[in-house]
């Protein structure tokens, strides 16, 4: 899905919004900022419990990604319909700020599409950051709620308009007008993401043809001849140009020409245009994803976006293990990557928990189920990584399953379960632990509660639980050993 963005608007609209948009899918520099050395995708992974919240990928070279945070979301909506698609990043001229503007949208609740876009959620999400890595908590921003009939807000995106000296966040809408019910782009202008204009018209096509995903991007040099360049999927993969934000657009052509359409003329039908420059040099490459078939985004490469026929297809890319469903992708400083890595760019050890009494056995999830067995099948239903824990401070960690990123041994009535972070505090205290000498053997290991510091980890008829221990049995049931 997509963003739009346009101009003034005629009253005051304020809508109490949430902080935080990552910077918009511009790969501009500011002025003020650091030579770029690296590159960040936000990004969402699909319909599953935890694929419609926020991920994070790097890359060095532009072509090559690499999952963060162990490949599990770094922020989570807690709000609104408790998921996000489509994140935005945002950055300030400055580069002292910085937001991520996403969908308030999630399938994966049971959500049908029809409900979604003509009774759906017509707010953003937004967070907030001064550094790119500590940030705000989400909010949502009700941008469609003046716009008559309006049953969505999708595909947000936003960018910094110099001409206004503020932010363009731009975004698809479906409602009526002139008799015709489709998606269509709106916009507002916002100096602090907090209060906005009012929503007016960016962008609709002729007829009943709708759009949805739109992406901009300044092109420095105005190489090609426009200073702004916009891919929109709009039945067709469409490329136009400006030299101002909200000024008149020129059509310079489409895909069509490559095998490649938003649906219009069949062949690769793809969706969510996502722009990145390289680096240090005047070339681009314009993620599209492969939604049609499932295989993700894939680039293609131009030098000057004056033309389409300009665009060459690309090979020599990998997306990583999450598959990498629209988004954005921001050019980072050395300051801002050295930051990035060192919050989520190490990967964490892969443990497994054996039993004390009964050694060939290890913990394992079953069916979202927690129990100790031999011979686990397929071998990651026995591995972990013991994370700094959710709830709590030194000392404390969280147990995060290696082949279900995000999800967490969590005790629910004294049971165990594997249960996705549904991002409350109570699901941070019933899946933190801390680690301690092993009750029946120092050399090593149990896991007090956090909540519920009487209690400890422990297996009775193979089966995990929390529980009190007051025997030798107890001690011996709450003893592990870490393996790595």
């Amino acid at each position: 899905m997509s963003r739009t963005v346009a101009r003034l608007a005629a009253t005051l609209a304020a809508v109490v919004v949430l902080f935080g948009s990552w910077s918009v899918a511009a790969p501009q520099r500011a002025s003020a900022l650091d030579p770029f050395t690296g590159y960040l995708m936000a990004h969402f992974t699909g319909e599953s419990a935890l694929g419609e919240q926020i991920y994070l990928a790097h890359s060095r070279d532009g072509l090559h990604w690499n999952d963060l945070n162990n490949g599990a979301p770094v922020l989570l909506s807690t709000l609104g319909t408790r998921g996000v698609r489509d994140p935005a990043l945002v950055r300030s001229p400055a580069g002292d700020r910085y937001w991520i503007v996403a969908t308030d949208l999630r399938i994966a609740s049971g959500t049908s599409w029809d409900d979604a876009a003509n009774r759906g959620s017509k707010s953003l999400v937004v967070w907030e950051s001064q550094d790119l890595v500590n940030w705000s908590a989400p909010r949502l921003i009700a941008v469609a709620d003046a716009i008559s009939g309006a049953g969505n807000a999708w595909a947000p995106e936003a960018i910094y308009n110099p001409a206004t000296n503020d932010y363009v966040v731009y975004w698809a809408t479906n409602s009526p007008l002139n008799g015709v019910t489709k998606h269509r782009i709106w916009y507002v202008r916002t100096s602090d993401f907090r209060s906005f204009t009012a929503p007016q018209l960016f962008i609709q096509r002729s007829g009943s043809q709708g759009i949805i995903d739109t992406q901009i991007v300044e092109v420095p040099g105005s190489v090609g001849g426009y200073r702004y360049y916009r891919a929109s999927a709009d039945g067709h993969i469409t490329i136009e140009g400006a030299n101002t934000v909200l000024g008149t657009w020129t059509t310079i052509g489409n895909l069509s020409h490559m095998g490649i359409s938003n649906g219009a003329t069949g062949g690769n039908v793809v969706e969510g245009p996502m722009w990145a420059q390289f680096n240090g040099r005047n070339e681009w490459n314009l993620w599209l994803d492969q939604f049609a078939t499932g295989r993700g985004y894939m680039p293609i490469t131009s030098a000057n976006l004056g033309s389409t026929q300009n665009f060459r297809t690309r090979t020599d890319y990998s997306m990583g293990t999450n598959r990498k469903r629209h988004g954005s992708i921001l050019n980072l400083t050395a300051a801002e990557e050295s930051r990035v890595l060192a919050k989520w760019g190490t990967t964490t050890p892969v443990n497994r928990l054996q039993s004390y009494n009964y050694q060939d056995r290890f913990v394992r999830h079953a069916n979202y189920d927690v129990r100790i067995d031999a011979n686990v099948s397929p071998a990651q239903d026995a591995q972990f990584r013991l994370v700094p824990g959710l709830a709590g401070g030194q000392g404390y960690v969280s147990f995060q399953s290696v082949n279900y990123p995000g999800y967490y041994l969590r005790h629910y009535g004294f049971d165990f379960v594997l249960a996705a972070n549904d991002g409350t505090a109570t699901f941070a205290a019933d899946a933190t632990f801390r680690q301690v000498s092993g009750l029946a053997n120092s050399s090593w290991a149990s896991f007090q509660s956090y909540n519920y510091p009487d209690r400890y980890i422990r297996h009775y008829a193979y089966l995990l639980r929390l529980d009190p221990i007051s025997d030798a049995q107890g001690r011996s049931d709450a003893t592990f050993r870490v393996v790595t």
